[in-house]
C-alpha cells in the first residue's frame, strides 16, 4: 500500500512538472507574441509598375517573374519576409487594368478579393506629378477599405531629389494613406525603410511560415513561370501575350 502511494503521488508530482512546463512554454510564447509582428500585405497598382521587382527585392531573391509586357503576373504570388522583427507575407497581384476579356476579368478578381484578405495595402506608383485618371479610380477603392495603405512611389531613381518633392505633394492629396515611401525596386535604394515602415502597422502575431520558408509556390509553379518569362523574352513575334 505504502508502495502504490508512494507511485501515485510520484505520479501526481510528475504530471504536475509536465503542465507546470507546458504552461510557462506557453507563457513565454504568449509574451514573445507581444513582441513579435506578422501580418500579409499586398502588393497593387497598375501594370508595369514594378510590383513583382520590388517584391524579389524586399525578400531577396527572385521568385515572381518580370518582364516590360503588362499582366506579366497572372495569379496571387506569396512570398515571405522574416526578421527578428517579425514575419511579412508579401501578396503580389496582378496589374490593375481595365479588364477586356475573361482572363482580365479574372485578374481583376483576384486583386479584389485579396485586398480583404490582407492587413496592409502597398499601392504602387511611379514619380509623375499628376493623377490620371485610372489611379483615381483605385484611390476610390481603397477609400472603401479598412486596412492602413502605403503609397510606394517606385523608380524613384529615375527622378532627382527635386522633382521628386512635387511628385508626393501632388499623391499626398490623392488618397488617405498612412505612409508615402519612395523606392527604387531596381536598385534596392529605400528598401529597408519601407520594410521597418510596414512593420509599424502590421499587428502582434506568431509566425505563419517557417523562417526557413520564402513561398508557398511549388518548384513546379515556379519552374512554369521562369519558362513562360523566358518565352515572354525570346518569342515575342511568335507566340501572343496570352500565353499560359
Amino acid at each position: 500500500v505504502r508502495k502504490y502511494r508512494k507511485k501515485e503521488r510520484n505520479n501526481r508530482c510528475s504530471k504536475y512538472s509536465r503542465y507546470r512546463t507546458y504552461r510557462n512554454r506557453k507563457e513565454k510564447k504568449m509574451q514573445e507574441n507581444k513582441q513579435y509582428k506578422s501580418g500579409f500585405a499586398a502588393l497593387i497598382g497598375r501594370p508595369n509598375v514594378g510590383k513583382s521587382t520590388l517584391m524579389n527585392c524586399l525578400i531577396g531573391q527572385k521568385i515572381a517573374i518580370t518582364s516590360k509586357k503588362p499582366q506579366t503576373t497572372r495569379n496571387k504570388i506569396q512570398t515571405v519576409y522574416t526578421s527578428d522583427e517579425g514575419q511579412i507575407v508579401f501578396v503580389d497581384t496582378p496589374g490593375i487594368h481595365k479588364a477586356k476579356n475573361r482572363l482580365g476579368e479574372y485578374m481583376m478578381d483576384i486583386v479584389r478579393r485579396t485586398l480583404g484578405d490582407v492587413d496592409l495595402v502597398l499601392w504602387l506608383v511611379e514619380p509623375k506629378p499628376n493623377v490620371g485618371a485610372e489611379e483615381r479610380k483605385i484611390a476610390e477603392t481603397l477609400s472603401h477599405i479598412d486596412q492602413p495603405v502605403i503609397l510606394v512611389i517606385n523608380k524613384a531613381d529615375t527622378v532627382s531629389r527635386d522633382a521628386l518633392l512635387p511628385v508626393i505633394m501632388a499623391w499626398k492629396d490623392a488618397g488617405d494613406f498612412a505612409e508615402i515611401v519612395p523606392v527604387s525596386a531596381w536598385k534596392g535604394t529605400g528598401c529597408d525603410d519601407l520594410v521597418d515602415t510596414i512593420f509599424k502597422y502590421l499587428p502582434y502575431g506568431p509566425m505563419f511560415y517557417d523562417e526557413d520558408t520564402v513561398t508557398d509556390e511549388t518548384e513546379r509553379e515556379i519552374a512554369a513561370e521562369v519558362i513562360r518569362e523566358k518565352s515572354l523574352y525570346v518569342l515575342q513575334d511568335e507566340i501572343p501575350h496570352g500565353i499560359a
